[in-house]
């Protein structure tokens, strides 16, 4: 059969800052996928929608025909409506641990399809998979099951699920237009609305640990994702969140259930606790629950109660000890003053290099491996107190992991002129 379209036209096109047809989308997308068309074609593409952009309606175009390379969800047969959260990434970032439950005791169900961690960026099935028992990969019955009851689920995507995207993804990792914001948005977004959720809360993160480190082009692929998904039929927000230093006091994998467990008792970490009750704010009046005290659901208990619940029904036990690195490594504040500075892209890598993250998607993660924080940025320090304390399974990665923590604070007599700011904007 003769294809319609020939992939050294469509190349041209872009290549000479023509505007794709949908047509030519629905087929360069298809022949991708089936091998018509080859990696370095393809590449060759990327590179050229990476220099000359997409406009609304090739983005669009460009999302739907991902979707279309593959399977659909849908939660219609539920009794309840849904609400889904997505983060671009950061360090420490546990928020979806806490925020699932929490907004699950509000009876809007949270299906929360999620990934590992590649890089300084951790992933939250690495981190629940440190819960002894605990699974990630459920069938779609059962992940309908435990939507009905209790009511929430963080479990692996299927495969199905935009195939097209994960083989244009990794060629984009290896030809350096990863960050082309037409293909990050479309690359997110036809996975979340192929999950087929009713509304979508976008968390996108800006800062030396995020993907995005400057504001102006997070503003832009926020709005680019938020047109998106409510162009698709899912009410789709976004908010511009601070990436500059850590999110809370632990970065790790079993590090950080620990500390989402405190958010759930009614503790942890105030900017933890800021951001989950501001995104469980969005997700609940976007399923149309209004003026929920989300602060009282996790100071009573009720959503400490749904974190129980689905852990149990993904086999993992909630109350069981959380494993514990066998090496320690303390540092030590060698003067008083204040801790200016705290980068997180510096802890992100300083913990990925004690064991927590990988730098290949096959590669291993330890579990216990990571950093915890004694004192975060703008916080008054003495000499000789602890700043931070390092973990892990294989003590000869402290060198190097202490060569990038240490290149990544600083103490110094004056205290910051201002407080940290979480919530940077909102997009809608």
């Amino acid at each position: 059969m003769a294809e319609k379209f020939d992939a050294v036209d469509v190349i041209r096109t872009k290549r000479d800052k023509g505007v794709f047809s949908p047509e030519e989308i629905d087929w360069v997308i298809d022949a991708y996928t089936r091998g018509v068309v080859g990696d370095e074609q393809m590449a060759a593409l990327n590179m050229a929608i990476f220099l000359n952009g997409m406009n609304r309606e090739e983005i669009s175009q460009w999302t739907k025909a991902m979707i279309a390379s593959g399977e659909t969800m849908s939660f219609d047969s539920l009794s309840k409506k849904t609400a889904d959260k997505h983060s671009t990434g950061g360090v420490g970032d546990k928020i979806t641990l806490p925020l699932a439950p929490l907004v699950a005791a509000f009876g809007v169900a949270v299906p929360q399809l999620s990934g590992r961690g590649l890089g300084h960026t951790g992933g939250t099935l690495d981190k629940l998979e440190s819960i002894p028992g605990w699974q990630a990969d459920i069938s779609n019955k059962r992940l309908m099951d435990i939507l009905e009851d209790p009511g929430c689920i963080i479990c692996a995507a299927g495969s199905g699920l935009a195939p097209a995207d994960k083989k244009i993804y990794a060629l984009r990792d290896i030809t350096s237009t990863v960050e082309a914001i037409p293909l990050i948005a479309s690359s997110i977004m036809s996975k979340k609305i192929a999950e087929g959720t009713s509304s979508l809360v976008l968390d996108v993160k800006v800062g030396s640990g995020a993907f995005m480190k400057d504001k102006t082009l997070a503003r832009e692929l926020a709005q680019t994702m938020v047109d998106l998904g409510n162009d698709a039929g899912t009410a789709t927000t976004a908010l511009l969140t601070d990436m500059s230093t850590p999110l809370g006091r632990k970065v790790g994998n079993a590090l950080e259930v620990e500390e989402s467990v405190e958010v759930l008792a009614g503790g942890g970490p105030s900017d933890v606790v800021e951001l989950t009750l501001a995104l469980a704010r969005e997700m609940l009046e976007a399923a149309g629950v209004h003026d929920a005290d989300v602060e009282k659901a996790l100071k009573d208990g009720r959503a400490m109660d749904k974190w129980k619940q689905m852990i149990k029904a993904q086999g993992g036990d909630p109350d069981a000890q959380l494993p514990q690195a066998t090496h320690t490594h303390d540092v030590i504040a060698e003067s008083d003053g204040y801790l200016t500075e705290l980068d997180a892209l510096s802890v992100g890598i300083s913990s990925w290099r004690l064991g927590a993250g990988r730098a290949r998607k096959e590669d291993p993660v330890q579990a216990t491996a990571g950093i915890e924080l004694h004192a975060v940025k703008g916080e008054k320090v003495s000499k000789g107190q602890k700043l931070f304390t390092l973990h892990t399974e294989t003590p000869e990665r402290f060198e190097r992991s202490l060569e990038t923590l240490q290149q990544g604070f600083k103490i110094t007599d004056a205290p910051l002129d201002k407080e940290r700011q979480i919530i940077l904007d909102r997009i809608s």
